[in-house]
């Protein structure tokens, strides 16, 4: 007699799951997205201050400098961050580590 987790002789293998695998990000994967950003388009934390600056959100290069070191910033910030910078899409899945 068949256990509900034995298949018969011959069955064949289920199809592996194409589903793919939900994608978490954290805040070390937030501060690389826009780091890498930054460093694609030759910006630097200067840059970003002044074109910040020019939609109306103060920073000083200091704080900003803080604010991505930490990672810790809001979705508003790093959308504003984006459009300063010139993007127009974004790669959201996480930077390769090895």
């Amino acid at each position: 007699m068949l256990d509900k987790t034995d298949t018969p002789p011959g069955t064949p293998e289920p199809a592996p799951s194409r589903v793919a695998k939900p994608v978490a990000l954290g805040a070390a994967d937030v501060k690389a997205i826009l780091k890498a950003e930054l460093k694609r388009r030759g910006l630097t934390y200067a840059d970003l201050v002044e074109r910040l600056a020019q939609q109306g959100v103060i920073e000083t290069e200091a704080n900003l400098r803080n604010k991505i070191s930490r990672g810790a910033f809001t979705a508003t910030f790093f959308m504003q961050c984006l459009i300063a910078a010139g993007c127009e899409a974004v790669q959201i899945t996480p930077p390769r580590r090895d």
